[in-house]
């Protein structure tokens, strides 16, 4: 499975490609930031992010886009522009008809270091002893990105299995098709 995930922000968006199955050593084939500047005007910056990820998307085809899912801050505009850079990584992949897959800060933590508590120096570390690597990308918006690549890589199958499960059970029987039956027994 080829995975692009995506650290969301307005500043710096990490995007990083990892390729692998769960329970085999992971590779990374690509790891970056878009970057736009403060001072641009918002529509410019949500722009700029859009052809970051797009060419990203263009230059690596993952199955699937892992997206960290926006949870509430203390600072309103800091969660906005999460949230809008968030939406255009979620619409780029949409409109390739590649499916999108959202965790927590949590969930990614807790996957790649054991502890979802883990700080961004110990996330960076796991990402480059599971990937590999010389060194922790920087900045730690492009560790974040592999480290919810690898996360979804890790859950994807066990999540599968749950829907499967969930949707089986929850699937409605395929009876024919009976008249109803009247309060006298009799069928209508």
């Amino acid at each position: 499975m080829r995975v692009l995930g995506v650290d969301p922000g307005l500043t710096r968006c990490g995007v990083g490609v990892v390729e692998g199955v769960a329970g085999r050593p992971l590779t990374m084939l690509g790891v970056g930031v878009v970057r736009t500047s403060a001072d641009a005007e918002l529509g410019q910056r949500l722009v700029a992010v859009e052809q970051g990820i797009e060419a990203w998307l263009d230059e690596h085809r993952p199955e699937c886009v892992a997206v960290e899912r926006v949870f509430s801050q203390h600072n309103v505009r800091t969660v906005m522009g999460t949230a809008q850079a968030s939406a255009v990584a979620m619409l780029c992949a949409a409109r390739r008809g590649i499916p999108v897959a959202l965790h927590t800060p949590s969930e990614v933590k807790a996957a790649v270091t054991g502890s979802g508590r883990a700080d961004k120096a110990q996330v960076g570390a796991m990402v480059t002893r599971l990937l590999r690597l010389d060194a922790p990308p920087r900045p730690a918006d492009a560790a974040d990105a592999l480290a919810l690549a690898i996360c979804h890589i890790w859950r994807a199958p066990a999540q599968n299995r749950l829907q499967q499960a969930v949707a089986r059970h929850t699937a409605k029987p395929t009876h024919p098709v009976t008249a109803p039956i009247t309060s006298k027994g009799r069928t209508a």
